[in-house]
């Protein structure tokens, strides 16, 4: 019986260690050939050192494993690395099928405290990286496709956050990157879906070494079971979502860890006010939404803060 990615090839970036070496492993333990991305040894600070790069460590444990895998030591958020990525793909396997977008790096602090490099730096790994190699990807799909005369095999796994949907208050660089990622993710799916290509967005919650701080007052469990932030509660969704049974998930968005897969709702409108008059004056909407917020639950915004009390039964 065939392995349900037989056939395709993927590029994992960030994959070095954590979340993204345990995606890149699954999609090789599902039958995929996969480029293992990781900008050297990267440092919290963004930092590589290309000489212990732990890329060319998962690629040499998935090889050893029976797969194919190639590493690439690269920074996503280069535009022109980005495109030797995928280039990477294509030579080494002829073609690429899925992209799975999860390098990033954090620098939390409050708004008011945040520097103009810390999120810039931020901004700049997590959506424009996102956008980099999704940029190249497509093209690629479409010309595929273009001489296919119809539609090809593509998938786009992107990695939003909780800290988007939840609005966590020490990382604004962070969320805004993440809610970026959530509308690239949208707009691509409605772009691509014509050539065959889905994109679909997960939000992880996972013990790597960039969220070693986050989670620090949760400790893993010394009775020898999984933990429940181990990225392998991770990466079958992500499995699944680069498969063909996946075809009909498209545009969506989802919340995985620790045996919980939730599928988040799309935002809908909660109240419509239609002025009387030609058009809204100040009094005409102070007294319409004064009244509309004075009965809505104190500190209520439109975050979903309660995806951060998700616990698996």
């Amino acid at each position: 019986m065939s392995l349900p990615l037989e056939g395709l090839s993927a590029v994992v970036t960030g994959a070095g260690r954590g979340l993204g070496r345990a995606e890149a492993v699954e999609l090789a333990r599902l039958g995929a050939s996969v480029v293992v991305n990781d900008f050297g040894r990267p440092g919290r600070d963004g930092s590589g050192d290309a000489s212990a790069a732990p890329a060319r460590e998962v690629a040499e444990e998935i090889r050893a494993a029976g797969g194919r895998a190639v590493a690439h030591l690269g920074d996503v958020a280069d535009f022109a690395q980005a495109r030797d990525l995928v280039e990477l793909a294509v030579s080494s396997f002829g073609k690429l099928d899925v992209l799975v977008n999860n390098a990033g790096i954090l620098r939390d602090r409050m708004i008011f405290s945040m520097s103009e490099e810390e999120w810039d730096s931020v901004i700049r790994v997590h959506l424009k990286g996102h956008f980099n190699t999704t940029h190249f990807a497509s093209a690629h799909w479409r010309a595929r496709a273009k001489a296919a005369g119809g539609p090809v095999y593509g998938r786009i796994v992107n990695t939003s956050s909780e800290a988007f949907l939840g609005g966590s208050a020490g990382q604004p660089n962070y969320a805004a990157a993440k809610g970026g990622i959530v509308g690239l993710t949208t707009s691509t799916a409605l772009a691509l879906a014509r050539y065959g290509v889905t994109a679909n967005a997960i939000c992880p919650r996972a013990r790597t070494r960039m969220t070693e701080d986050v989670f620090a007052g949760f400790p893993p469990p010394q009775d020898g079971t999984l933990d429940a932030l181990a990225p392998e509660h991770v990466s079958p969704l992500v499995g699944y979502l680069a498969s063909p049974a996946a075809a009909g998930v498209n545009g969506q968005l989802f919340v995985v860890h620790g045996g919980i897969v939730a599928v988040m709702e799309r935002p809908r409108v909660a109240a419509r006010f239609d002025t009387t008059k030609e058009a809204f004056s100040y009094e005409e909407l102070d007294g319409l939404l004064t009244a509309h917020y004075a009965a809505r639950p104190p500190g209520e915004t439109f975050a979903a803060a309660e995806v951060f009390g998700l616990k698996h039964r």
